[in-house]
């Protein structure tokens, strides 16, 4: 058992964030010398981090998460991401349901009280019928559930060699929920991750136990004490939100605005959320220093003057190559320029910082890109797959004249 245990935490950010944070991974993976980011001791993940934290607990390496979200071609299980755009139909169907009742009960009470209440006041509950998302989101849980049922891996957090903490939100109390810890260990991996992702607006609540799940971001944004609390003492963290700041931006794109006002509702927007979410994050970093002094938290993200990262959609998935490229050269320089400051941090826990990996500014994740190539169709599964060599071996042997054993 290892005395000073070493854990990451994950936090979430749309399909952008887990874009980041793979890239970033990667850049990891590759110089630190003494761990191995796929096999920490415990692994918490948020929303779109979860997905993330819960393929590393279940043995997979950035590497294979790469060549699976990023570079799919090459993958047995790839990614497809029209499965986050499948509409809610369901959702739909169950709110129009609804809307004849809605309607008369509103009619009923304007007419028994038309100048007291008014007509928009008692027609309010109309808003009722509106869907709670757009997408239906049932489509992650089940290419979860099937990911994690291959050979080797599981989708059960009690059965993981490592511990796991998916976080979500609990929509009718607004508590933070640990799937993985007691009383919550036995809800499937593939629920969880689908109930931390659940953005609201985007996707529906996610039933769990009776119980209304959202997205873990909207009570903190790293729930990195989850990790602390397990008694972590070397915390790795990775958020891929941050606020613009144009002061300090590297060089401007040609779509981007001459002011974040110009990009209208959509950049504001973001740019609210990001300052919110990120401010919230460093009030948690400074606790953290004060409630677990032993324990050393490093973090990882972008700088508030990358562009890139902040005018690319949050839900974009098109860009996938060229981002997680981005976020690999961005940690490495990272990594160069915080080399003095990480190397006795790490240091203390038996980690060494392999700064001759650092020293090729142009390295890029083309390493990654040479792992197992696709050797089936992608409508063929993994049975499928193992059948047809079987089947291919069985013939050689046969063409052969040998006998098989």
């Amino acid at each position: 058992m290892n005395p000073r245990k070493v854990g990451l935490a994950l936090a979430g950010g749309g399909p952008l964030g887990a874009i980041y944070e793979l890239g970033a991974l990667a850049a990891l993976d590759e110089v630190l010398g003494g761990v191995n980011l796929g096999a920490c001791d415990v692994y918490v993940g948020v929303s779109s981090g979860a997905f993330i934290a819960a393929g590393l607990a279940n043995g997979m390496t950035p590497g294979d998460m790469y060549r699976m979200f990023i570079e799919s071609d090459q993958a047995d299980d790839p990614f497809e991401p029209d499965i986050l755009l499948r509409p809610a139909v369901n959702e739909y169907l169950r709110r129009l349901a609804s809307t004849p009742n809605l309607f008369l009960g509103a009619l009923l009470q304007y007419v028994d009280a038309p100048f007291s209440r008014g007509f928009f006041e008692s027609f309010l509950q109309l808003a009722r019928a509106l869907p709670t998302g757009i997408f239906d989101n049932s489509g992650i849980g089940d290419y979860l559930r099937a990911l994690y049922g291959a050979p080797g891996r599981s989708d059960d957090f009690r059965e993981l060699a490592k511990k796991l903490f998916v976080v979500a939100t609990d929509l009718d109390t607004s508590e933070a929920v640990a799937f993985g810890a007691p009383g919550w260990d036995d809800v499937p991996i593939s629920v969880a991750v689908q109930a931390s992702s659940a953005l609201p607006g985007l996707f529906p609540p996610v039933d769990i136990k009776g119980r209304h799940y959202v997205d873990g971001a909207l009570m903190k944004t790293l729930h990195a004490s989850v990790a602390l609390k397990e008694g972590v003492k070397l915390l790795f963290c990775i958020n891929p939100l941050v606020p613009f700041d144009a002061r300090i931006a590297s060089r401007r794109r040609s779509n981007e605005p001459a002011s974040l006002a110009d990009g209208g509702l959509p950049t504001v927007l973001s740019q609210t959320f990001r300052a919110i979410i990120h401010s919230r994050m460093q009030v948690g970093m400074d606790r953290y220093r004060q409630e677990y002094p032993d324990a050393d938290v490093i973090l990882f993200e972008p700088s508030r003057g990358d562009a890139e990262m902040f005018f690319t959609n949050v839900f974009s998935y098109s860009s996938r190559k060229r981002l997680s490229e981005h976020a690999y050269r961005h940690t490495r320089e990272q990594l160069r320029q915080r080399a003095d400051q990480l190397a006795p941090i790490l240091a203390r826990h038996g980690i060494t910082l392999d700064t001759a990996a650092l020293e090729d500014e142009h390295k890029t994740l083309a390493h990654l890109r040479s792992g197992r190539r696709r050797t089936r169709p992608r409508t063929l599964g993994r049975a499928a797959t193992q059948l047809d060599r079987t089947l291919r071996d069985l013939n050689l042997l046969l063409n052969s004249g040998q006998r098989p054993a």
